[in-house]
């Protein structure tokens, strides 16, 4: 599926309506440079999910968690992952996956150690507001952008 967004707020708004559909256990996985929009993404899921817009970049805590009455999104940062000794000593094991939803950026540092059911978006900057958003799911949520 490939989406072209033509403003910060057209990406929060794919976003929120990702968001809606996402379920327990459901894992993101963001491919896309720095300033792509991940963050941006990352509100409009959250919003799509009930937990509100305050969301911001997880780069210096290495995971926000933001917090529902039935679910939970874990908002991570693996830039300066670079194994699997890296992955696990940042606590990553800890969270509970099945319960909740977790939203990876800089996936591709630990993409080998991620669930075969992991959702992949690529969001990729065409010029200040453009931007071209591509997700990989499977098919599990093809009837929602027809």
């Amino acid at each position: 599926m490939k989406i072209v967004t033509n403003s910060p707020q057209e990406t929060i708004e794919t976003a929120i309506k990702l968001g809606r559909l996402l379920k327990k256990g459901d894992i993101i996985a963001y491919k896309g440079n720095l300033g792509a929009g991940k963050t941006t993404f990352t509100r409009g899921l959250a919003m799509g999910l009930g937990l509100g817009d305050n969301v911001t970049s997880p780069t210096f805590a290495l995971v926000n968690e933001y917090c529902g009455n039935d679910i939970n999104m874990y908002h991570f940062d693996m830039y300066r992952i670079e194994s699997e000794g890296d992955l696990e000593s940042s606590g990553f094991y800890d969270y509970d996956f099945a319960d909740n939803v977790a939203v990876i950026e800089w996936s591709e540092n630990i993409s080998e150690f991620l669930p075969k059911n992991t959702i992949y978006i690529t969001i990729n900057a065409l010029d200040d507001t453009k931007r071209e958003i591509i997700i990989e799911d499977g098919g599990k949520f093809d009837s929602a952008w027809n």
